[in-house]
Formats: C-alpha cells, structure tokens, sequence
C-alpha cells in the first residue's frame, strides 16, 4: 500500500524523535510490504527563520497532499521574543488543527507493567499497569472562542462556547473508540453544575449515547475526575471531554504514567486523515544530546499505522517492539538500575530492530 507521510519535526529534539519514528515506519513498510513516501517541512520557530512564518504556506499545502502528519515538537526559547500572534504554538499547532478541522484529541495513558514502577502512585493503585484514553475536544471551547477587553485594558475574557454538532462529534468519536476497548466504558466530564456551556454537552453526550446502547456512559463533574484520576485512575477506560477540561486531565494522566517521554496522541477530523505528535514538548535544553526518549514519537508513528491507515497488524507490531525494548533497555527518563542506558538513536534503532 503505497501512502505519504507529511514529517513536521519542528523545534528543539523534534527532529532526533522524528528520525527514529521514520526509522520504525520504514521497518514496518519493509517487513509488511508498504511502500511509505515522507516528505519533510519545516514547522515552528524553525520555519520562522527560514520562511518569516511558523506555518508556511508550503508546509500547509505538503501536509494537505499527505496521507498522514507526524509531528515532533513544537517550541524555543527564542520565539517568547516575538509577539504573542507569532508565537509557534499560537502561530502553528492551533492554525494547523483549525485548517484540517482536527476536532478530537486522543491520548492513551498506558503504564507498561515493565515501567510500573516509574508512576509516581502507590503500587496499590497503579497495579500492574494502567490503560485509560483521553478523548478531549480540540477546535472548540475557550481556546477558539471571542476575545476580548475594554478600551482601558481593565479587563480581559475569553468565551467558552460549544454548539450542538461539535460535542456530538466529539461525543460518538469517544463512543467509536469504547466500542474497540474491552471495557466498552465512556466517562464524560463537565461542569455541569456550574458551567451553562456544560449543561448542553451532558444533554448532548446523553443523547448521542441512545445510538450506543453496548457502551456503558458515566458522567463526573472535573474537580471529582481531577481527584479520582489520582485516587483511582483504574476506573477509567475511555474519558471524553472538552478542550480547556481535556488539555488539564491528559497532561494530569500523562504524568501517572511517569514519563511524558512515553505518551503518544492523535489529533483526528472525519475520515482517516489525521496528526500524530508526542505529547511532550521540544525540551531545547536536550537538543543535540541523544538523551531524549523517542517511545512517544514511535506510538505516535503505530497510531498513524492504525487510525489513518487502517493497518491495526502493523501497529501492533510496533507496540510489541516498544515493549519488548524497555525489558532490557531505558533511555535517561525511565532508567532504573538492572537496564541498559540507551539515547534516542540507540533505542529508536533497538526497538526498529525488534518490530
């Protein structure tokens, strides 16, 4: 199956995260008999250098020809210099998910039974791993809502606002992916008792759940979600919620993990076509050091294989192969004594080896 891949490596370690990525692509093309086309473009404050533009018009146009996005990371130091609107995560990552219609968020938390140990919970609670997805709503909310202020500057808003059509979207894409999962489990979170805004996303998710009658539909209000992600995140198999709710309960869950430098996430529209980025940021204090953990980047790069190109056999083989590494292997950020210290070619080159 012949498919292209736009790579946007971006800023700081983006571009070492996203080699090893292509490197696992490129096994799983040979192994399984794709042919896999990459084509690369600059994004962020790199692209603001080159081409005067953290989103050029040529990177648009190449992740428009594509069948896919992988994207590295996405941030420098140097860009807090430049005005707000200019900025590469007001200037890139939140004009490239509105030109694609990228709506939904998905964020698995996956704690590996080998890297149990590396959750900052009690054995007691995390067990023996942990299996959770956030599915937050991402063009939506306050983030994309009217900005304003008075003429003095005395104050500032921002508008939380959501329609009808954007949280049933949301709501049966977080429904589709239960319907995958052996728990068949939707936890929808809001603020309903206070927010006007979230009274109509419970209406809505309520409804939608009528054409899902296999999948079980829980509702928690943010604060309790907050407290029970920590207290009992076992609970949970598929959360869905909103986009201000979703970008604070995802970093949250990212961190029972133990490493942001595991987590990988998808950002999809209708149809296949989709963007695939570690959660992580682009760390520029490690750029040029071969000490950041590729794993996320690589699961990103299976859930590419999975959700855009349908290829579930292919991607989990790369999951295997993450797994089968970290046994014996560990970049800086998971290391534990009995392991093999590894960088970021190092590990990308084992786990392609093992897929």
């Amino acid at each position: 199956m012949d498919k292209k891949i736009a790579v946007l490596a971006g800023d700081g370690i983006g571009p070492e995260i996203t080699t090893q990525a292509v490197l696992a692509l490129k096994k799983v093309a040979d192994k399984f008999g794709h042919e896999f086309e990459f084509e690369e473009s600059p994004i962020g404050y790199v692209a603001h250098v080159k081409k005067g533009q953290a989103l050029p018009q040529d990177t648009i146009e190449a992740c428009r020809n594509s069948d896919a996005i992988l994207l590295g990371a996405i941030g420098d130091p140097r860009a807090d210099k430049l005005p707000p609107a200019q900025q590469p995560e007001r200037a890139a990552l939140l004009p490239l998910r509105k030109i694609f219609d990228f709506y939904a968020n998905i964020r698995p938390a996956k704690v590996f039974p080998a890297l149990a140990d590396a959750s900052p919970l009690k054995k007691e609670i995390i067990g023996d791993g942990l299996d959770l997805v956030i599915v937050r709503e991402l063009t939506g909310d306050v983030y994309f809502g009217k900005k304003d202020m008075d003429e003095q500057d005395t104050w500032r808003s921002d508008l939380m606002k959501y329609s009808r059509p954007e949280v049933d979207r949301i709501a049966r894409k977080a429904f589709e992916i239960a319907k995958t999962r052996p728990r068949k489990k939707v936890t929808s979170v809001d603020k309903a008792n206070v927010l006007y805004t979230s009274t109509l996303w419970r209406e809505v998710v309520t409804k939608v759940h009528n054409d899902y009658p296999g999948i079980e539909l829980e509702h928690y209000y943010v604060d309790n979600a907050a407290m029970q992600l920590i207290k009992n995140p076992k609970q949970f198999d598929v959360i869905v919620t909103g986009n201000l709710f979703g970008d604070i309960l995802s970093d949250e869950s990212s961190m029972i993990t133990g490493s942001l430098g595991m987590l990988p996430s998808a950002s999809l529209g209708e149809g296949t076509f989709g963007l695939y980025e570690p959660i992580h940021g682009s760390a520029p204090k490690y750029t040029g050091l071969d000490v950041a953990n590729p794993i996320a980047t690589i699961l990103s790069a299976a859930m590419l294989l999975k959700y855009s190109f349908g290829m579930e056999k292919e991607a989990g083989a790369i999951d295997s192969a993450v797994e089968a590494a970290i046994a014996n292997y560990r970049t800086k950020d998971i290391f534990t004594e009995g392991k093999k210290l590894v960088g970021t070619s190092e590990m990308g080159k084992v786990i392609s080896k093992l897929i």
